[in-house]
Order: C-alpha cells, then sequence, then structure tokens
C-alpha cells in the first residue's frame, strides 16, 4: 500500500461498496430532539453513517443503452425521458440458474453488460461467473469462479487470469484449467501487482484484446528484508512478517511474462534488468530500469508498451516489446527529469487510428494529453494550459474527441470536456460548477454525469459528448443537459436536512513563497458567534497524491470535522504546496526535504487564524493521519509555541524507515541525501515536544511500519517528554469497521480533556 491510501481517502474508497450494504437494510433515521449530529451519523463505523451520506444510484451502460442496477431488479432508462422499464428480476435469474442456495446470487448491483450487441448480463455469485441471457431467459454460460484470487476475465476470449495459492492460472471458457507457475510463494509473487502498488500499478494481469495473450508480473522479492510483524491473536503469539523495503535497502525484481493461450507457452520480456540492480547503494541500478508499468496491449494483440524506470525515478522510457518472442523492439520516448518522472497512466490508442496513440505526461509543468505516432514520433500536444487532465475518460469514436475530466475551470474543481483530436479545441460538457465523474457509453456519445457541489449533496444525469455547432460550450440539446436541474435522473436530498449544521467556508491564501495560492476549508462550530472565541483544530494531510479541499459537497469536509464542530471546535484545513492537482512544480516543490515547505504553508495558515477575533490563539491543535501523522509531530515540535495538543495517526518519523519507490522517489536514497533525511528526521525533535501529544497505530501495519512511532517514543523517553501512545491490535494502516469508530472517539476525547 502507499502513503496516498489515507484515513479520510478510506471513507470515500468504501463508500461505495458500504452503500451497496446500505441499500440492502437500511436503519431507519429519526432526527434528535436537539439536532446535534453525533459520532454514531458522521463517522464510518458509526450505527447510523449511511444513513447520513449523500443517496444514490447505479448506472451502467449495455452499449449505449442506459441501466440501472438495483439490488432486487434492472432497469432500461430512456435518457431523453429518465423513464424506467424494469426488465430484469433477481428471482427470475436465480430460477434460470437452477443453483443451490449457496450459489444464488446475492443482488444485481454489479452486473456488467460485456457485449454491446447482446442480451447477455455477466454475474458472479462468488462461485461461478453467469453469462444471462434476458431475452431467452436462460443461463447460456457459466464457468467456476471460487477458490480465485485477483481474478482478471476476459469479454473477449471468456477466459479468467487469477491467483490460488501464489501461483497464477488460466481457466478458459470450456473449464480448462493451466497452471503457468509452479514456484509461486512470498518471495516469488505472480498475478499481483507489483512496485508497492506505486506509479497507478493496481493489479499484476493484463490481457490482450483478443483474449488470447495474458501478460503478467512476476515479482522476486526473496532479498527484501522481513519487517517483523507479530499475530497476537493466537494462543501464542505467532511470527507474521512482512516483504518491506526500506528507501535505501534491497528491493525486489521484477519480469514481465506473455502466456500464449494458442500455444499453452509463456515468454519473457527480454528488459534490461538484472538481479543485481538492486543491490545496496548501487549507483549503477540508478541508471537501469527496475520499475516496470503502464502495461498496454497494441490494438491487434501483438505488441506489449511499457514504461521503463530507473531506481533514481528521473529517466523514463517508453518502450515496446513483441508480444510473441519477448524481444525489445524500440524505445519510442524519453522523459527525464532534475528531480523524478512519475508515469501513472498506460498509453491509449486512438479507436479510429491505431497507428496513434494518446500519452499522459507533465513534461510542461502539467499533466497534458500528447498524441505519438507508433514509430514514436510526436504528432502534437493536443492539450495545454496552466491546468491539470485528471482523467482521461475516454473517446467519442464518430466525432473524433477525447472525453476528459480536468480542473481547468478552478484549481479545486473536476468538469468534463471534449477534446477535438484534430484541433484540440475544448467543449465543457457539464454545467461548470463542482466536481463531476464520468461513465461514459460503448460509443462514447453519451455519459452519465454524477457530481456534486458545495451545497449540493449528489445529481445524476445524462450528457451527449457533442457538442452542438454554433452554440460554444452548451451540450447537444438532443439529451438532458444535468443543467440546473434540468433533465436529471436523480438528485440527492440533504441527509443532514433538520439537523444543526455548521457553517463551511472555502477560500485561498498566499504560500510562503508569497505567490502561489492556496485553498483553505474552515468549517465553524454549530450556532457560532462571532463575538466568542473558538478553540481551532487544524486537520492535516499534505502530501503527494492527495488533496482535502475541493468544490464537492461540503468543500469535502469529512463527518468528524463536522462532529467536532457541533462539540464547539472551529476547523481548519488547508492545501499546502507538495499536494496534487496543482501541477508539477507546486508538488515537487518539496523535493529531498519533505515536511519543511509544507510546515511553511501551514504556518501561513496560522497566520491567518490569528488575525481573525473568532480565533483563541491559545488553543490551537492539529491532527492528521499517515503524511498527516507526520505533519502534525512536525508541527507540534518545530512550532511548540504555537500548538497545544496533537494527535498524529500512523506517523511517518524517519523516511530511512519508509518504502523504496515513495520514499526515494520524494527523498533520494539516505545515502545521496543524508543532509535531507537528517533535516526531516523526527527523531532529532524529540526534546522539543511541548503541549499534549497523542500517537496512535495500527498494531499490525504495513504501509508506516511500527518502527516509527516506537523509535519516536523511546526518543522521548531518552528526552523526558511525555507523548501518549494507542495501539489498534491487528488493525493495519487505517482503522476499519467499528474501530474507526472508537478510534475517532478516542481523538475527540483527547481533545475535549486537553484543548476544549
Amino acid at each position: 500500500m502507499t502513503m496516498k491510501i489515507k484515513q479520510w481517502l478510506l471513507v470515500i474508497v468504501l463508500t461505495a461498496t458500504a452503500t451497496v450494504r446500505a441499500q440492502i437494510a437500511m436503519i431507519e433515521k429519526t432526527v434528535p430532539e436537539d439536532g446535534l449530529l453525533t459520532l454514531e451519523d458522521l463517522n464510518y463505523g458509526g450505527r447510523n453513517y449511511w444513513n447520513m451520506v449523500p443517496q444514490n444510484r447505479y448506472y451502467t451502460w449495455w452499449g449505449d443503452q442506459l441501466v440501472r442496477t438495483d439490488v432486487e431488479e434492472c432497469f432500461l432508462v430512456d435518457p431523453l425521458t429518465g423513464r424506467e422499464s424494469p426488465f430484469l428480476q433477481l428471482n427470475l435469474v436465480e430460477r434460470w440458474a437452477g443453483t443451490s442456495p449457496d450459489m444464488k446470487v446475492r443482488h444485481l448491483l454489479n452486473v456488467r453488460f460485456p457485449y454491446p450487441d447482446q442480451k447477455l448480463m455477466l454475474l458472479s455469485n462468488g462461485k461461478e461467473r453467469l453469462l444471462v441471457s434476458w431475452e431467452s431467459k436462460i443461463i447460456v454460460w457459466r464457468q467456476q469462479a471460487d477458490r480465485q484470487e485477483h481474478a482478471d476475465w476476459s469479454a473477449a476470449s471468456r477466459a479468467v487470469a487469477f491467483v490460488r495459492g501464489n501461483n497464477l492460472y488460466v481457466l478458459d471458457r470450456d473449464g480448462k484449467e493451466t497452471q503457468l507457475s509452479h514456484d509461486g510463494s512470498r518471495n516469488l509473487v505472480y498475478g499481483q501487482s507489483v512496485h508497492r502498488n506505486e506509479f497507478g500499478i493496481s493489479k499484476g494481469t493484463f490481457w490482450s484484446p483478443d483474449g488470447q495473450r495474458l501478460a503478467f508480473y512476476r515479482m522476486d522479492q526473496s532479498a527484501v528484508t522481513d519487517y517483523p510483524q507479530v499475530d497476537i491473536f493466537q494462543r501464542e503469539a505467532a511470527y507474521a512478517p512482512d516483504k518491506y523495503p526500506m528507501a535505501g535497502e534491497q528491493s525486489h525484481t521484477v519480469t514481465v511474462g506473455v502466456y500464449d493461450m494458442l500455444s499453452g507457452k509463456t515468454v519473457w520480456l527480454k528488459t534490461p534488468v538484472s538481479a543485481d540492480v538492486a543491490a545496496v547503494g548501487s549507483h549503477e541500478a540508478d541508471n537501469l530500469p527496475v520499475y516496470f508499468t503502464n502495461i498496454q496491449w497494441s490494438p491487434d494483440s501483438k505488441t506489449i508498451y511499457m514504461f521503463e524506470i530507473n531506481r533514481d525515478q528521473n529517466d523514463c522510457r517508453l518502450v515496446s516489446y513483441d508480444a510473441q518472442t519477448g524481444e525489445r523492439l524500440a524505445e519510442l520516448c524519453r522523459e527525464v527529469s532534475d528531480k523524478y518522472v512519475e508515469p501513472l497512466h498506460p498509453i491509449t490508442f486512438l479507436p479510429w487510428d491505431s497507428g496513434k496513440f494518446i500519452l499522459q505526461s507533465q513534461r510542461d509543468g502539467y499533466n497534458h494529453l500528447y498524441v505519438y505516432n507508433v514509430d514514436g514520433t510526436l504528432d502534437k500536444q493536443l492539450t495545454s494550459g496552466n491546468f491539470v487532465v485528471m482523467e482521461l475518460v475516454g473517446f467519442n469514436e464518430a466525432d473524433k474527441t477525447v472525453i476528459i475530466a480536468s480542473n481547468e475551470a478552478s484549481p479545486i474543481q473536476r468538469n468534463l470536456y471534449a477534446v477535438d483530436v484534430k484541433t484540440g479545441r475544448r467543449t465543457r460538457l457539464d454545467n461548470g460548477r463542482g466536481y463531476h465523474h464520468a461513465t461514459l457509453s460503448g460509443t462514447g456519445r453519451y455519459l452519465v454525469d454524477n457530481f456534486s457541489e458545495p451545497d449540493v449533496p449528489r445529481v445524476i444525469g445524462v450528457l451527449s459528448t457533442t457538442p452542438t455547432k454554433g452554440k460554444g460550450r452548451r451540450p447537444s440539446a438532443t439529451l438532458p443537459t444535468g443543467r440546473d436541474g434540468e433533465g436529471v435522473l436523480f438528485k440527492a436530498g440533504d441527509p443532514w436536512e433538520g439537523y444543526q449544521q455548521p457553517a463551511f467556508e472555502c477560500g485561498t491564501l498566499k504560500a510562503a513563497d508569497g505567490t502561489t495560492d492556496l485553498f483553505y476549508r474552515m468549517v465553524k462550530p454549530v450556532g457560532f458567534n462571532p463575538s466568542k472565541q473558538y478553540p481551532v483544530i487544524v486537520y492535516v494531510y499534505g502530501g503527494p497524491h492527495a488533496h482535502c479541499v475541493d468544490a464537492t459537497w461540503h468543500y469535502m469536509s469529512r463527518g468528524w470535522e463536522s462532529y467536532m464542530a457541533t462539540k464547539g471546535y472551529l476547523m481548519f484545513i488547508i492545501d499546502n504546496r507538495g499536494s496534487e492537482n496543482r501541477g508539477r512544480d507546486f508538488e515537487q516543490a518539496t523535493f529531498r526535504q519533505l515536511g519543511q515547505v509544507e510546515m511553511q504553508d501551514q504556518m501561513k495558515g496560522i497566520e491567518y487564524l490569528k488575525t481573525l477575533p473568532y480565533v483563541d490563539a491559545t488553543r490551537i491543535g492539529v491532527h492528521g493521519w499517515s503524511f498527516g501523522g507526520f505533519m502534525t509531530i512536525s508541527l507540534m515540535t518545530n512550532h511548540n509555541d504555537v500548538f497545544k495538543v496533537g494527535v498524529a495517526g500512523g506517523p511517518v518519523i524517519d523516511w530511512k524507515w519508509y518504502e523504496v519507490m515513495y520514499g526515494e522517489r520524494y527523498m533520494d536514497t539516505p545515502y545521496d541525501n543524508p543532509e535531507g533525511y537528517e533535516q526531516t528526521s523526527l527523531i532529532r525533535q524529540a526534546p522539543n515536544l511541548k503541549g499534549k501529544l497523542q500517537i496512535i497505530t495500527g498494531y499490525n501495519d504495513d504501509t508506516v511500519v511500527p518502527q516509527h512511532c516506537l523509535s519516536f517514543i523511546a526518543a522521548c523517553i531518552a528526552a523526558g517528554t511525555q507523548p501518549d501512545f494507542m495501539v489498534y491490535p491487528g488493525e493495519p494502516h487505517n482503522m476499519r469497521g467499528r474501530q474507526s469508530y472508537h478510534l475517532h472517539e478516542r481523538i475527540s476525547q483527547y481533545f475535549d480533556d486537553y484543548l476544549k
């Protein structure tokens, strides 16, 4: 796992699956007499939590036909009128399947329509995959699905790749199972994500478009040191180690295999990597590719494209390979930096021209799209400007446009645009406000727009991706626009209606450099009285690949902030330099000195707070998790005359104990940047702890291992300073379920005890 998986983000990640659970079994909501929001209402793991998040509906596409999925039923949706026609019921599927009770499909929320020209639905009950014909009312195909980890199904061949017992298998459409590896273990990992999920990697298998070839990762981590985790939930505590490559130490090596379904053979890509490139302190290794990421197939399934990055992460090359022989074909482009290059997206071929592809890069300072020819020559830069392309959603093939999400309208917004590949002309498709996520139809002619605004919990509508000629930025009138309630499919009500709510405000401050705008959010106490003075809690994350303020509902405020606002606290959050979606230089300002520039910017927020008459400058606290835990202790010890109370969760204490890929990208190795590691280490700050500090960690944290906080506590003991400490046995980097509720109850109580 990476540092970008944080406590506040975990809530968002889990929302979709937990909302499914909430739809199946809702708890009746009643507003208490005092109208105050509680922790049970606002925190993940709370008993009323899923009643207090904006309602959602689930839509998918069957080609260009819109479908709404639900627990017991699916509906065809007329995108012009929003009228729904039920066409499939769960009880009918169960009847057609003729399965035993333990093989039943439990709900229809995750149904897929893999073939736009066939009336077939893909369902799974965890033990079988089923293709259902709702026209013939039969199961036309079924496949075993139990005992399959990391399953990856190909619609083209109906084969599935999966891991079982640390080895990689392929099950073809006829049920024939082939074992691709026989030496899988903790040391030799097949078919799973590698490089600790950095570089945009989220899985380890990649089917070719025709479904006949499978590219897959093999990771040899035998040279990686075991971190000695302990399982205490046994009669005698057991050794349960994690493979954890620390910055500057030996890492794993990765190779890419290609299995051919027709020949039954596997070839290995002949990458220029050898077993010694991960050697400790090897500067030769810095110049050789050790990270392989963003694997992509050519449309004809004959060529594999992959980004190769050296260990120093300042030299990135896009390379092509022959999928049949594994031979290295060509280096198509190269990007170098005096800091780091971080590819996060595979190349994407134009569907109407297989001789061209789109590459994403922030070489000009912002993530933009570039059109390349397959011989590696640059055709054009497709997008440009002081904004970030946040997602390449897909294509409208008929119009020859690419659909993107970007923050061109505002650094804290996410809006949808159609970009003409020939001219580069961008046409906005949505209402120009808020934060929008798109699901594109089969041909790319339409999209489902699921969005929110600071005062709008959720709206779902359908947009055309074909701009109307002569009408500038307006979308086509042939479909509902989703603008200002017009043609909307679904609009969620305010789940907090009837409760006393805090006020949410957003603004900008200048960074410590005097020129850069930083966005902040303020949550004012319920019943705010400007003539009173309030204690302040600064919530901080501050690290790369994350942000805390945007134009979603309540400006992205976490429920815990509102809970604390009901208790009389003023909450303040600012996105410092180093955070995401503001461009390369904004993020890379922290290179080789994590925490230093971030603290300077956070202190500009403190300067602003001290100018407000309703802020009690003698009662300022700070709280954060992960990178935010690192920032919390950094602020508490470097500015111990400002912060009275802090709660640091899962904190990094010294970057030499953090993992290779992330740590070396931002800090280089401890051998190359000893001054930076010394400057940013919190061990040296232990004598400077003055206020009340509580440190919290998951006892089995495999992201920020317990060595961090334990070492800081040891340093505090030696220095005679007095932090408090809490652990959650068996928990990883983020607390889950009811443990999360308990955690936030403890955090809240700590501020009540020492700040209020």
